[in-house]
């Protein structure tokens, strides 16, 4: 969508939705953004104002459907919602020990249910006036399952098949989905990672090529391009060519 008015981003106190908030932040725009680390979150506010946008932020816990639905609806009675970025998602290493059930349904329980309520929500709220861009963050993690970080790739793959599908069942009432699967981008999340990081981005770059995408209403929003091209290749090889390879691969922290 060319120069949306009414932006709400999940996930924005850091990482790549703090560096869309920044980029988006501007006169005339309405920006509203949550985030779990309320200092983070009121930082980036403060940067946003700063910029001339005007900005509502609140500490939301994306899989509290009941207040996540009451807080968007209050944000689209004020201003009508634009774009809706579903960005809030996490991640946990597997160490020594693998990845516990714990870990499990914590990651599949704000990657996927999170991002499956702020979009439901969003595309009830956008239906009604046959307007409006929904865009999910995913990862390039979900092309090829890796054995470092099972749930994550999981979550990943998840919502991204589910925003291609959703975009051909929404696209006849007017509204627009767009799926994002970047690789690695500088962050609390990546800060952890003891391991090389092929192709490492900053954050601001990578809300540059996200923005430029929304814009143009890509329906894939795919970066850097060489990584994918290693990845979408492994997603194609046969897996008894490629588990042994993959399970060679360094894990995350477990402590993260």
């Amino acid at each position: 969508m060319q120069n949306p008015k009414s932006i709400m981003i999940t996930g924005g106190s850091s990482g790549i939705g703090a560096a869309l908030a920044r980029r988006y932040a501007g006169e005339g725009r309405l920006l509203a953004i949550t985030g779990r680390d309320r200092e983070r979150l009121e930082q980036v506010a403060e940067d946003c104002r700063a910029a001339g946008a005007e900005v509502v932020s609140k500490v939301v816990d994306v899989c509290d459907r009941a207040l996540l639905d009451s807080w968007m609806a209050e944000i689209d009675r004020e201003r009508p919602l634009d774009l809706v970025i579903a960005n809030a998602g996490v991640s946990a290493g597997t160490g020594l020990f693998g990845e516990n059930a714990e870990q499990t349904r914590h990651i599949l329980s704000i990657n996927v249910d999170g991002v499956v309520s702020t979009v439901l929500t969003a595309i009830a709220l956008m239906r009604a006036r046959g307007r409006g861009q929904v865009a999910i963050m995913s990862s390039l993690a979900a092309f090829r399952g890796f054995p470092g970080a099972p749930a994550y790739c999981a979550s990943k793959a998840a919502v991204r098949v589910w925003g291609e599908a959703l975009r051909g069942m929404v696209a006849p009432q007017g509204l627009t989905v767009s799926v994002i699967c970047p690789g690695y981008v500088k962050s609390a999340m990546t800060a952890v990672n003891d391991f090389p990081m092929p192709l490492l981005m900053e954050a601001e770059k990578a809300a540059a090529i996200i923005e430029r995408g929304l814009a143009a209403g890509k329906a894939r929003i795919v970066f850097p391009r060489r990584l994918f091209a290693v990845v979408w290749l492994l997603s194609l090889l046969p897996p008894a060519w490629t588990d042994p390879l993959l399970s060679r691969l360094p894990e995350k922290p477990a402590s993260s």
